[in-house]
């Protein structure tokens, strides 16, 4: 499952918020701005809110999410941002919301008056059903589910695909040699267009001057023209970054063109390609390909879960697809892409089957599945054997064929209380610890007895965090933290001094520690 914490602006949220989150985007110049959705549906912003982007209504920037109501319910099945940025988004009904930077008539009104909250996008899309849209840097495109393509906003270089160059200030429908074709899959560069029609062709529009178009020259085009090198071959995916394009076939093969100043073709050098030209041919079959029109990096998956990323990376030029450790391609653009920003509405459905680790912390003291019970204090805990001599040397021991525990259904446990053996048996299928450090002294002193030490050190870390005047000498017994403890208590002398616990030490370790804190100078005036 994807991580959203991945990215930095999501660290804001609290973990209640993130486990709410169903689907996010990350967007912005700086990747300061992001909306999510949640699992009831309900739409959340926050962020810098630069040219009215967060669609709240005001200018104010917010590090605390904030509603957009015009938006709840409506199940949104699309999204997609421009460099203003202004956002355009579909809904599962097939109307189309904008909002933002509006300089260029992207926002697809007919004004280039900023949206300040979402506002559908009427003209001539209201008889249409919009599956898809993608924004360039000031130009918007929506696919209707028949396989019609509109376009509005910016077009300096022909991305609106009008055959000139004026802006677009509401969508039109993309024609010419598109007018008999069913487009399934459309992209955006920051000033090109692309787009993938039902056999597997492709055109592209708009600036060329990298090549990005990938039509053999770097002329733009005003109007949609076929990707004549692809030809005998069947697109599946393609994904354009901002001035260079990638493209899948339906046989996992992976062809790039465009600029390549960082690498991003990932052909061995920074040589721009006019033409598509194949790449990672030694690997196994690509089933994903990932860009951003904001960015110059590239990533793609593998049929064997193998995830690479190329082009700028942290400011490095990676020249060749690199294999990474992560397990999807949104990743790479979490921690690798400048901006990290989302290349696509990110989908954060969580799994309905459980992990290992929830598996077995699930099951700790489990009467229904455990074949084994520990008696504390004339409590039962229900453990599972197997987990124990998996987990503890100390119980891969004891169940041994020569030990009379080994035989046993129950054992009785009398050395340790039971908070802390519940504690210790938790621990092991879970790895994490949850006492006070009142009750860590203990499980500190089982740590040490069964020899184990991640968890000596996550007991002695309970009791350095948890330290107060109130409980600082009832701790002095803690293994291994007797001086942290005693500096503690001479450094709060006076309020320690008249707390109970102080009080109802036995009068041997009383002498004791005020021997040692004379001797440390703690009763001079």
């Amino acid at each position: 499952m994807v991580d959203v914490g991945k990215w930095p602006i999501f660290t804001l949220l609290s973990p209640q918020e993130i486990a709410s989150v169903r689907k996010a985007c990350v967007f912005g110049t700086s990747a300061n701005e992001a909306i999510y959705i949640t699992h009831s549906d309900e739409v959340f912003v926050f962020g810098l809110n630069c040219s009215n982007c967060l669609g709240t209504g005001d200018n104010q920037s917010t590090i605390v999410p904030k509603k957009l109501e015009a938006l709840c319910g409506k199940k949104i099945n699309s999204l997609s941002y421009g460099s203003g940025p202004h956002v355009i988004l579909s809904t599962e009904d097939g109307e189309v919301y904008a909002w933002g930077h509006n300089g260029y008539s992207q926002l697809g009104n007919g004004t280039t008056n900023q949206g300040i909250t979402p506002i559908q996008v009427c003209t001539n899309l209201l008889s249409k059903t919009v599956i898809e849209v993608a924004c360039g840097s000031h130009h918007s495109m929506a696919l209707s589910s028949d396989g019609d393509v509109y376009a509005w906003g910016y077009n300096n270089c022909g991305q609106v695909g009008s055959g000139s160059t004026a802006n677009q200030p509401t969508p039109r429908k993309v024609s010419n040699c598109l007018q008999t074709k069913m487009v399934v899959s459309i992209a955006c560069g920051q000033t090109s267009s692309m787009a993938v029609i039902d056999n597997g062709e492709v055109f592209g529009w708009g600036y060329n001057g990298n090549g990005q178009l990938g039509l053999g020259n770097n002329g733009n085009q005003l109007t949609p023209c076929r990707v004549a090198a692809l030809h005998g071959v069947c697109i599946l995916q393609i994904a354009c970054g901002y001035a260079h394009t990638l493209a899948l076939t339906d046989e996992g093969l992976l062809y790039s063109w465009g600029a390549n100043t960082y690498g991003q073709l990932g052909t061995s050098n920074k040589s721009n390609q006019l033409s598509p030209i194949q790449i990672m041919m030694e690997k196994e079959r690509v089933v994903e390909v990932a860009a951003c029109h904001s960015s110059h990096t590239s990533a793609a998956k593998t049929q064997g879960g193998q995830v690479y990323m190329w082009g700028q990376c942290r400011g490095q030029s990676v020249i060749l697809p690199h294999l990474t450790h992560f397990t999807c391609t949104d990743d790479v653009f979490a921690c690798f892409s400048t901006p990290a920003v989302m290349w696509r509405l990110l989908s954060v459905e969580h799994e309905d089957s459980l992990t290992v680790a929830e598996s077995l912390k699930k099951e700790f003291d489990s009467p229904e599945t455990s074949d084994l019970k520990f008696r504390v204090d004339g409590k039962y805990i229900h453990v599972h054997k197997a987990v124990l001599k998996i987990r503890c040397e100390h119980f891969r021991t004891m169940f041994q064929s020569y030990w009379n525990e080994d035989m046993k259904d129950v054992i009785e446990i009398d050395q340790f209380s039971y908070p802390v053996y519940h504690a210790f048996l938790e621990y092991l299928y879970t790895d994490s610890v949850d006492l006070p450090p009142e009750d860590a002294i203990g499980l500190l002193d089982l740590a040490t007895s069964y020899c184990e030490n991640r968890l000596k050190k996550l007991c002695q870390h309970i009791i350095k965090r948890g330290i107060t005047v109130e409980n600082a000498f009832s701790l002095l017994s803690a293994a291994d933290l007797e001086e942290f403890c005693f500096k503690f208590c001479v450094n709060h002398l006076t309020e320690v001094t008249q707390t109970a616990a102080f009080w109802q030490m036995d009068g041997p370790l009383l002498k004791e520690f005020i021997a040692k804190a004379s001797k440390c100078g703690a009763f001079k005036n």
